[in-house]
């Protein structure tokens, strides 16, 4: 599919190597772990491109000057349980005043349906951009069952972070969210027929925390 203007590939060629070594069968779950933060954080530097900056005036060791700092509220990142805390790590890093929310989903083996089971979240999402983060968008789903919690939050702005998208999922979170940027770092090229990515990386959170 092409890109639009509501969807990105962030192809910087750290963050592609990067990938690359996760998807690897013998990758072992702490280098898949420390790759996935780091990638986190270079992702997370791009997804806070346009954050506006307002100028204030700042004593310097030599003169006074006005200089651009972040205006008004600052970020929230949520994470969609339980593999997103690994892209979340990362992303904390680079903006560690940040508020953090999580909301846990799981899909339904049968119908690939998202089912809640956790949310988390700070109270003044109507005065914060949200970047919400999940290392794998394949049905889209959880994605949309998470960005309509956060609209019920009456979020000021949303932005979903994903290390690999498929198709299917983008088409989905988009027939419903049309306004909500996805930023990913691959596009891949379908879904199986138990809604795992393909080629992808197998399961995010299974890897990440050697579960499986």
């Amino acid at each position: 599919m092409p890109e639009a203007a509501n969807f990105a590939i962030i192809d910087h060629p750290l963050i592609q190597h990067k990938l690359s070594l996760m998807r690897a069968r013998e990758t072992p779950t702490g280098v898949f772990r420390a790759l996935m933060r780091e990638v986190g954080l270079l992702l997370g530097y791009e997804a806070t491109r346009d954050l506006p900056l307002a100028e204030t005036e700042i004593e310097t060791p030599l003169e006074t000057a006005r200089l651009p700092v972040l205006a008004g509220k600052k970020l929230c990142l949520v994470s969609i349980l339980r593999a997103g805390n690994g892209l979340l790590d990362g992303m904390l890093e680079l903006v560690p005043s940040a508020r953090v929310g999580h909301i846990g989903l799981y899909r339904d083996p049968q119908t690939l349906a998202a089912v809640e089971y956790y949310a988390k979240l700070p109270d003044d999402l109507s005065e914060r951009d949200v970047i919400l983060v999940d290392p794998m968008l394949a049905t889209g789903n959880s994605a949309v069952a998470a960005i309509a919690r956060l609209k019920q939050q009456d979020a000021r702005s949303i932005k979903f972070v994903c290390l690999v998208a498929a198709p299917e999922g983008v088409a989905t979170v988009h027939g419903v969210f049309p306004d909500v940027m996805i930023l990913s770092a691959a596009l891949d090229r379908c879904l199986d027929d138990h809604g795992y990515i393909l080629p992808g990386l197998g399961d995010a959170g299974d890897r990440l925390f050697g579960t499986k």
